[in-house]
């Protein structure tokens, strides 16, 4: 898909915002990626976490062609030590000199074909004890776990972790495979908990059908284990995918999905603890899905926010933020960050403004990122 707009990663939304504060709250924006720089056509599937620390990571992937989501693609990230007013240089992690074959499932639907290797959907969790755990997959088809110890600055070398999806392979088939996007969450007994998407790989691109699942650690990242299938497709709801998770004040985890369904909502599933016993997923709604990423994160006991485009049609315009003070049960208040529509179809443009870019500041004041 062909992006025409120069600044494609409208740098992050930083906004204080204060639940019943009489005036509105002070939305900054900056540029962190423009298309056609640094060697890259377009920057897509963005991230963004801060530390135990503070500091900001930003992460993308870099695509070296526009026309494919298994052209040649690179993971960059840049840091900030100030709040998000200044980033360091984009800079590429999770390399390795290793040589990958192409996912046949690419190969037999003619995608990337002789375009080099695919990095895809990057995904990092910001611990409490300062550690960066970070994930990303290679071809749609293995999946690879590094962490780092100084607030991003430097990364282990990666560990293939594709045999946690193995788990998933009994009940579902999959020939794709995708962490996040976005961002993972930690819960509050430790445990480190990432959405993902799999998918068979004989619809469209590639990517359908699909159902979304989580993967998780209980030894601070050491080990991964699959989860089950929390969203498996229905008819009403086909096709689950990009998926962002959120902890409850009950300890609950809910997910918010992705789903390509008449209904065009969102869907939303629970889970005791986020990974097993998965309810019935049903439509929330109160959000609007033009079948786009969207992002959802804690700002208080039971408060929530959540933002993705808010429209009723399939059009990716609109984008809003939203408030609930009952943990996702009702939604109380909105604010439109981006009115109009994304210049093309899954526009990065707004993705960092908005999805992933999304969480809460180590600020005394709250700070969505």
């Amino acid at each position: 898909m062909i992006l025409n707009r120069r600044r494609i990663l409208q740098g992050m939304a930083v906004i204080p915002w204060c639940a019943g504060a009489a005036a509105a709250p002070r939305l900054e924006k900056a540029v962190l990626w423009e298309r056609d720089t640094a060697g890259y056509a377009v920057y897509r599937i963005p991230g963004v976490v801060v530390t135990h620390a503070g500091s900001v990571l930003a992460y993308a992937e870099a695509r070296k062609s526009d026309r494919s989501d298994w052209a040649e693609i690179d993971i960059v990230l840049r840091r900030s030590t100030d709040g998000g007013r200044t980033f360091s240089p984009p800079r590429r992690i999770g390399h390795m000199d290793e040589s990958f074959p192409k996912n046949p499932v690419a190969v037999a639907r003619n995608q990337g074909i002789g375009m080099g290797t695919t990095y895809n959907n990057p995904v990092a969790i910001a611990d409490r004890n300062g550690t960066v755990h970070f994930l990303f997959c290679v071809e749609y088809m293995r999946a690879f776990y590094m962490r780092s110890a100084d607030g991003g600055r430097t990364f282990s070398s990666p560990v293939e972790i594709t045999a946690a999806f193995e788990g998933f392979r009994a009940k579902y088939p999959w020939k794709v495979l995708a962490t996040g996007p976005g961002h993972g969450i930690q819960l509050a007994n430790g445990r480190l908990l990432v959405p993902v998407w799999l998918a068979l790989g004989t619809q469209g691109n590639g990517h359908g059908p699909s159902v979304a699942a989580t993967i998780y650690s209980d030894d601070r990242g050491r080990t991964w284990h699959a989860g089950d299938i929390a969203a498996p497709g229905t008819p009403e709801m086909p096709s689950p995918n990009e998926t962002e998770a959120v902890q409850l004040a009950d300890r609950r985890v809910m997910l918010n999905i992705r789903a390509p369904s008449a209904r065009q909502r969102r869907v939303v599933t629970y889970s005791p603890d986020g990974a097993t016993r998965w309810t019935q997923p049903v439509f929330d709604d109160a959000l609007f899905d033009p079948i786009c990423f969207a992002a959802i994160v804690r700002a208080g006991r039971h408060r929530l926010v959540f933002v993705n485009p808010d429209s009723a049609k399939r059009e990716r315009r609109n984008l809003t933020v939203r408030e609930s003070e009952d943990d996702g049960r009702t939604w109380s208040a909105k604010r439109v960050l981006e009115p109009g529509p994304v210049p093309t179809p899954i526009s990065p443009c707004f993705r960092t403004a908005a999805f992933s870019a999304f969480t809460k500041a180590a600020a005394k004041h709250r700070t969505i990122v």
